[in-house]
């Protein structure tokens, strides 16, 4: 119970830049006043300006109004607990991580900025903690500051690292990493990549072939990859998303400076569009602050008061 209510609180207050700039305005709406056209008008512009998308709000909205009708429902109070299930049916519950491969190897991409080399190492830190073994590979051989950044988290968390030449295959880079994670018996490989625009085809095209060059390093590699979205950046971040889904097969997102942002509503339109689960969330600037997503804490997070 205790466990339950720590995971609320993080989530609330994870989630007050959101709550602060639109979904508070949502969670006021509802009080004692009667269901009327205005009321409609009013929730449709709340759910789009909470950056939900407009399909998605208006298909949200046609819902609700369903559900009013069918219940016979008169009052905005009531349409609370409504809202909440509909959003919560929109939401994709993250199927819980198993890893039956040794080693189990996770492809982390994203765009500039977006977050993806702090993500790798707090999931480094998590996994650490559920008793895996863990070995990084830098294959951002572009910028040195990555390889650095990623070096300084290795010798802080005790974790190894396997890093290339600056401007050198990024592919060699994956190639050995997984050679090392086989030789070294490590439970699970993180190999982190260059951030690219999504309009750039050269950067795309290499991306694909990191993809390739896992597999025959290690056939069924990568295991799982992840696309690392920046949530500050709200519903401009889907066209990015949907080329990297064009790109190599996703399995999940992990949306980084969550805490930070107060376009949390686009957790909607990401399901929407992508059809991908969230796998994490970042709440905050400690390791420990890369939490599981929870749609129910997520949702309560959104509508709780204050």
């Amino acid at each position: 119970m205790q466990a339950m209510e720590n995971t609320l609180s993080k989530w609330r207050n994870g989630l007050s830049q959101t709550r602060k700039s639109t979904f508070g305005k949502i969670a006021a709406f509802f009080g004692a006043s009667e269901i009327s056209k205005d009321t409609w008008a009013e929730l449709e512009a709340l759910l789009i300006q909470a950056d939900l998308g407009v399909k998605t709000s208006l298909e949200l909205l046609d819902k609700v109004r369903s559900q009013v009708e069918q219940q016979g429902l008169i009052r905005t109070d009531e349409l609370r607990q409504v809202i909440e299930q509909e959003l919560r049916s929109r939401l994709i519950s993250p199927l819980e991580l198993t890893w039956n491969h040794k080693p189990s190897v996770i492809l982390i991409v994203g765009v500039n900025g977006s977050g993806k080399t702090t993500a790798l190492a707090k999931l480094g830190v998590k996994f650490q903690a559920q008793g895996f073994s863990v070995l990084f590979a830098a294959a951002d051989t572009y910028r040195a500051a990555a390889v650095e950044q990623i070096q300084a988290w290795g010798e802080r968390l005790d974790i190894p690292v396997v890093a290339g030449q600056k401007n050198g295959d990024p592919g060699a880079v994956v190639y050995d990493g997984i050679q090392a994670a086989i030789s070294r018996n490590k439970d699970i490989l993180l190999i982190d990549t260059a951030g690219r625009l999504h309009t750039r085809y050269n950067l795309m095209e290499e991306l694909k072939k990191i993809h390739r060059v896992a597999g025959k390093a290690l056939a069924g590699a990568p295991h799982a990859t992840w696309l690392v979205m920046d949530a500050t950046t709200g519903q401009n971040a889907l066209h990015q998303a949907q080329a990297f889904k064009e790109a190599i097969p996703l399995d999940g997102i992990i949306l980084a400076k969550l805490d930070s942002s107060s376009k949390g509503g686009m957790v909607f339109a990401i399901q929407e569009k992508l059809g991908l689960p969230i796998l994490f969330a970042g709440l905050g600037e400690q390791p420990e602050d890369l939490m599981t997503f929870n749609p129910e804490a997520f949702i309560n997070g959104l509508l709780s008061q204050g």
